[in-house]
């Protein structure tokens, strides 16, 4: 989800870039990888779930305008980490990597506010598979603006992610002139598919500013971002306490859910490699479907289970991949992964 594109960094990190200015959490902890091999993973499915349940706050809390919950939410990012980048002694603001760090932190504010509407407008779990298909998207992108090689696997990603969209979305001119059962109007899906555009780019944003402190990127993503809702706020005059009583009490849950998912995926890649994290992530998919069910008694429709499906298969096939380029060359399990390694 757009919401903790800022740890992308620490997919990077885990994928071999190099970089060894994240703080390791787990330096004394070495022996739980013993017991426990596959912790990484169980963490990476933890922080869906965390995830998931921001969702389920966000379409629950229908009387706070999504710009104000955004808000809440980064308030939750910022606190917990300005900690972090004094005890690191990190410059803020460190020369020649201002503008895009405020280029960063106005798409990834953009894209997760247009997520926030999304899952305001839509049923949960269409709003989830196409809010999680950003890192299909990526390298498009990636392509476009850094000129990376988008190979045969990349493009079929994008083809069936694209595939998936359509089947969930459901446009008029493909599908009829009626609009989709379950939506009030097309705002939702017009914002969950911005969303992923805006989320992709921060992707690549943060690749640019890899070589900086986690901490720096979140910090400075947290208080652009709270200055950028509350003017959102103010401007559109949607700016007001939640009332007392559960509406606050859910609104604390959405910033500390969104901590937690945050440390437990960082956990996860200081543990495990992106690729299977990538793949357990994609649990976040199966809890939003269930959270529809449960909570608001909405069934999916055939269209939506199958789109599901391609967008899932093909998070599935990035995740693959990226764990298959990441193994050593003379590795048994990378020749078994076969054409996927080329």
């Amino acid at each position: 989800m757009p919401e903790h594109l800022e740890l992308q960094q620490l997919v990077d990190i885990s994928a071999g870039s190099g970089d060894e200015t994240v703080p390791n959490l787990l330096e004394n902890k070495r022996p739980l990888l013993k017991r426990c091999p596959y912790l990484g993973l169980l963490l990476a499915t933890l922080s869906s779930l965390f995830f998931s349940l921001c969702s389920v706050i966000v379409k629950s809390l229908v009387h706070i305008d999504p710009l104000q919950l955004a808000m809440f939410r980064f308030i939750g990012v910022l606190l917990p980490t300005i900690p972090i980048v004094i005890y690191t002694e990190q410059p803020i603001f460190p020369k020649g990597k201002r503008l895009l760090l405020a280029l960063r932190s106005f798409v990834g504010t953009v894209g997760l506010m247009l997520s926030f509407y999304a899952f305001r407008h839509m049923p949960l779990a269409d709003a989830s598979v196409i809010v999680f298909s950003v890192p299909v998207f990526v390298a498009l992108f990636a392509r476009v603006f850094l000129k990376e090689p988008c190979g045969m696997w990349n493009t079929i990603s994008i083809i069936l992610t694209l595939i998936g969209v359509i089947l969930i979305t459901q446009p008029p001119l493909l599908f009829g002139g009626e609009k989709p059962q379950h939506y009030s109007s097309l705002f939702g899906a017009v914002a969950a598919f911005s969303s992923t555009i805006f989320g992709a780019n921060a992707y690549i944003l943060l690749r640019v500013l890899k070589g900086l402190h986690f901490s720096v990127i979140m910090t400075n993503f947290g208080g652009y971002a709270i200055l950028q809702t509350f003017f959102y706020s103010v401007a559109f005059g949607i700016l007001c306490m939640p009332n007392c009583g559960t509406e606050r009490f859910l609104v604390v849950c959405l910033a500390l859910f969104s901590y937690l998912g945050q440390v437990l995926l960082t956990m996860s890649l200081q543990m495990e490699q992106a690729g299977p994290v990538a793949i357990a992530r994609s649990a976040d998919i199966v809890f939003a479907f269930f959270w529809q069910i449960m909570f608001y008694n909405e069934i999916p429709s055939r269209y939506s289970v199958l789109g599901a499906f391609l967008v899932l298969s093909s998070v599935m096939l990035v995740g693959l991949r990226k764990w298959a380029l990441g193994l050593p060359e003379d590795s048994e399990l990378r020749k078994k992964l076969g054409i996927l390694a080329q």
